[in-house]
C-alpha cells in the first residue's frame, strides 16, 4: 500500500498580473521519501509552485491539499509549513535576525520550543552543518556561502519532513556547494530542488520534473553536464569502457 501525500496540488493554474498564464491545471501529490529535481527555463513557475504549496501566492483556480485536507486559510498554511521548509533563492531574504542564533531560533521558538531548547536545537543544528561557533557572529558580516549555509540551518533547526529549495547552488563557491551535496545527502528528509545545475541535482535526487506548457511532467533531461571522478590510474593515460 502507498503512503498518503504530504501535500497535494488539485487542478491548480496560476496567472501574473500580466494576464499571462505559467500554471494550467497542475495535479501533483508529494509522498514521503520523494526526492525530485525541477528544472525550467527562467519564469516557467517553478517559484511560483513553491509559492503557491506554502501559502505565499493564491491560485487562480485549483487547491492545496494537506495531509489529504483542502488548505483554505492562513492558519491551515501554518500547520503545512511545520512540515515543509523552504530555503529561498537568496539568503538575505530569509535571515532578518542580528546574529546567526537569532536566525536559526526564530522558527523552533515560533513551534513551542522554550528559550533554552530553542538554543540547544540550534546549537546542534549549526554543528551538524559544521557551523560550530557560528552563533554569535552578525549574520549581515557572513559571507554568500556562510549566508547560504545558515539559511538552510534555520530551516533545518524546524525539523521539517520536506525540503523545498529554490536555486541553493546560485553563486556559492564550489567548497559551499559541496558541502550543501554532503548535507542533504546526509538528511532523510524528502525534497523538491529547483535548479539549473545539473550535477547537483544528479547528486542530490533520484527524481527530474519540469513545468512546460504550465504543465508538471516527468522528465529526464537528456543534456551535457559534468561528472568527477578519480581514477585509480591517475594521470596515466587510460581507456573509458562502457
Amino acid at each position: 500500500m502507498s503512503e498518503s501525500p504530504i501535500f497535494a496540488l488539485e487542478n491548480v493554474s496560476f496567472s501574473y498580473p500580466s494576464g499571462r498564464e505559467v500554471l494550467h491545471d497542475v495535479s501533483f501529490a508529494f509522498v514521503p521519501g520523494q526526492q525530485i529535481g525541477l528544472y525550467g527555463t527562467n519564469g516557467s513557475g517553478k517559484t511560483t509552485l513553491f509559492h503557491i504549496i506554502m501559502g505565499l501566492l493564491a491560485p487562480r483556480n485549483g487547491r492545496v491539499l494537506f495531509h489529504g485536507e483542502p488548505v483554505r486559510g492562513e492558519k491551515e498554511f501554518r500547520s503545512l509549513r511545520r512540515e515543509v521548509g523552504m530555503v529561498l533563492q537568496n539568503a538575505e531574504d530569509q535571515l532578518f535576525n542580528p546574529t546567526v542564533l537569532d536566525d536559526v531560533a526564530f522558527g523552533p521558538l515560533n513551534l513551542g520550543l522554550s528559550v533554552d531548547e530553542a538554543r540547544e536545537r540550534s546549537l546542534r543544528t549549526l554543528h551538524e552543518l559544521g557551523l560550530d561557533g557560528f552563533e554569535g557572529r552578525l549574520t549581515h558580516r557572513l559571507s554568500g556561502g556562510e549566508k547560504k549555509l545558515v539559511s538552510l540551518a534555520t530551516i533545518l533547526s524546524m525539523q521539517p519532513s520536506v525540503l523545498l529549495l529554490d536555486e541553493p547552488t546560485n553563486g556559492l563557491d564550489p567548497q559551499t556547494r559541496e558541502r550543501i551535496i554532503e548535507i542533504l545527502n546526509l538528511l532523510p528528509t524528502a525534497r523538491i530542488i529547483i535548479s539549473h545545475d545539473w550535477d547537483f541535482l544528479a547528486q542530490t535526487t533520484t527524481q527530474f520534473m519540469t513545468i512546460k506548457d504550465g504543465r508538471l511532467v516527468t522528465n529526464v533531461p537528456h543534456l551535457p553536464h559534468r561528472h568527477v571522478h578519480a581514477h585509480p590510474l591517475g594521470d596515466e593515460p587510460h581507456h573509458h569502457h562502457d
